[in-house]
């Protein structure tokens, strides 16, 4: 029987750009950048956690 692979996502999110720096935490219409990357790539389906 055939197990589901384990998939490990990794979000770089440097916080010290030169042309953004804090780019990780601006604000889009209230929700921070990273938190948005994150529940996209929840919606996804692939990852376990």
């Amino acid at each position: 029987m055939p197990t589901e692979p384990r998939v490990l996502a990794v979000i770089p999110a440097r916080w010290a750009s030169s042309r953004f720096p804090g780019k990780p935490l601006a604000n889009i219409v209230g929700v921070p950048m990273i938190q948005r990357v994150v529940k996209q790539a929840q919606k996804k389906n692939i990852l376990r956690k």
